[in-house]
Formats: C-alpha cells, sequence, structure tokens
C-alpha cells in the first residue's frame, strides 16, 4: 500500500481545507471519498494519519461534507488510497466541482426571510441544475403565474400571516428567471391530467395558468406533455416526483412529502425514476397533442 505522504493537505504555508456548510452534492463527495477509504483498507484514523491530517475528526468532516478539499489536496487522497484509475479519478473530480461550488442564487440573499431551511438546499441545487424532468399533479412552481401561486401558497397553510405568503410567491416567481438565464435550465414537465381540472383560485386563474402552460411550450421554455385519465395505470401512480441533472455528475431524484423534502442520490434509487420518467413519457400526449388538450379543456371548463 503506499506510505505515508505526510502533511500532504495541511502544511507549513497552506491549508486546502475550508469549513463548508453541508450540502447534497458534499456529502456525496465525502461519501465517495469514504468509499475510497474503504476500499483502499484504511481505518479513519490511518487514513488521517497518511494524509497529514490533524486527527479523525479532521477527516471525518470532510467525508461528512462540512469541509471543502482543492485540487492539490484531491491528489494527495488518489496517492494515498491508490487510485490509478483515470476514469475513477474523472468521476471523483466531477464530484468535487460540484462540492467545491460556492455558487449562491443570489435569491437567498433577497427573500432569506421566505426560505426555510428545508427549502434552502433544493434552492441551491435548482440553481446549478441544467435540466429538470418531473411528473406533478400540480403545475411546476417555474411556470405558476403569480395568482395560482398565491391560491397554491396560501392552501398549504405553511405561512403565518399573508405578507409571509406575498414574500414565498415573489420568491417562487423570482425563480423562473432560471428559464431565461445565459444557459437557461432545460426544463421537462409531465403533468397528470388531474392538474387542469382541479380548480386553484377560480376558473379566471385557472384559465390564465393553461394559457401560460401553452405560451412556454409553444416558445421552447419548456416540454410540457400531459398524461390523459385514458392512460390508465402508470409509472408515476405513487407521486410525484423530480430528476435534477447538472453539468457535471449524476442526477438527483427529489421526492416532496408533506414535511420534507427526500434527495435519492443512489444510483439504483435514481435509476428506478429515471426507469418510471421514460415510461411516462411513452404513455403521455407528445407536445402538439398536449398543448392542444390544453387548449380543449380552456374552452370547455374555463371560457
Amino acid at each position: 500500500m503506499t506510505d505515508q505522504i505526510g502533511p500532504v493537505l495541511c502544511g507549513a504555508r497552506r491549508c486546502v481545507m475550508v469549513e463548508a456548510r453541508p450540502n447534497v452534492h458534499r456529502r456525496r463527495f465525502g461519501s465517495a471519498l469514504r468509499s475510497l477509504r474503504s476500499a483502499a483498507g484504511f481505518s479513519m484514523e490511518e487514513a488521517a494519519e497518511r494524509l497529514g491530517l490533524p486527527g479523525k475528526p479532521a477527516l471525518s468532516k470532510i467525508e461528512n461534507g462540512k469541509q471543502r478539499v482543492s485540487g492539490l489536496g484531491l491528489t494527495a487522497f488518489f496517492q494515498v488510497y491508490g487510485v490509478e484509475s483515470e476514469e475513477t479519478r474523472a468521476k471523483i473530480r466531477d464530484l468535487a466541482s460540484l462540492a467545491a461550488s460556492g455558487k449562491r442564487t443570489n435569491l437567498w440573499d433577497e427573500y432569506r426571510e421566505a426560505i426555510r431551511s428545508e427549502f434552502e438546499e433544493y434552492l441551491h441545487l435548482e440553481g446549478m441544475a441544467a435540466k429538470a424532468e418531473s411528473f406533478l399533479h400540480v403545475v411546476p412552481g417555474l411556470l405558476q403565474t403569480r395568482e395560482y401561486a398565491t391560491a397554491i401558497v396560501e392552501s398549504s397553510r405553511k405561512w403565518s400571516t399573508q405578507q409571509e405568503v406575498l414574500h414565498f410567491v415573489d420568491l417562487r416567481l423570482a425563480r423562473q428567471a432560471v428559464l431565461k438565464r445565459d444557459e437557461p435550465i432545460k426544463l421537462w414537465c409531465i403533468l397528470d391530467e388531474a392538474a387542469l381540472h382541479r380548480v386553484v383560485g377560480g376558473k379566471d386563474v385557472m384559465k390564465g395558468q393553461l394559457e401560460r402552460l401553452v405560451e412556454v411550450s409553444e416558445g421552447g421554455d419548456a416540454d410540457i406533455q400531459v398524461l390523459p385519465f385514458g392512460a390508465g395505470p402508470h409509472a408515476g401512480i405513487d407521486g410525484s416526483f423530480q430528476l435534477l441533472h447538472f453539468p457535471v455528475g449524476p442526477p438527483i431524484c427529489v421526492v416532496e412529502s408533506l414535511t420534507t423534502s427526500l434527495y435519492l442520490e443512489e444510483d439504483k434509487d435514481v435509476g428506478r425514476y429515471v426507469t418510471a420518467l421514460d415510461l411516462l413519457r411513452t404513455k403521455a400526449l407528445d407536445g402538439q397533442a398536449s398543448r392542444s388538450f390544453i387548449h380543449k379543456v380552456i374552452k370547455d371548463s374555463y371560457t
């Protein structure tokens, strides 16, 4: 096994570790380093000594996503753990790139009073995502009109005052800027037909919201497919979910419940949702047929 390298991470004139708040990407990167250590046969104490770290707690912070590691430090991990596969090194570097990102959407600063802890991580991920694919029973937040969003947020009963409701609605609409940035997020939504018939905010609000869906679909801002009731049982019958894809690294699946959001990162778990989405696409109407379907619902139900 590789001999002890000495203070390769922290030296007299440099320290390549930076305190960081854990998030999905940093936890995933830390988990990958933990797997490398395990494969190399080192205990945490042995690895910390060989890496020149000041004890087990320092390495524990890295493996738990609480500390960032520079490219120089990453090379040291490869050397100590005997990682020779360039494919493995490239994968770890990709994860490190996401983990090291200091990018934080300006929305956090502007709307921090409206951002609850369970939503902060999602906001960070959405801001970094290159593509978002989802199956939903309501119109996605990135495509909601103000009136529809207000009715949805009010009905959630999560906010104490009307001012808090309006502030969160402002945040939701501000998030839609990702559709118009220099490299816009690619949005693909499979929408259950129930979302078209569930009256949110009244008929006028629904008419405006469905017209908005047609508009963004025609304009290329989003791909929208309607899954009609006639499709019968389907792969999304158990509930809504979303896949977030990033410029580097594998996708993450987000499954929301009443009180929390679950982030699925394991390949086997994410793979099941990727398959489910593919199956839903085959059952849903294509883009043109979906627009025609929405037009018909507007005519029959909201005019």
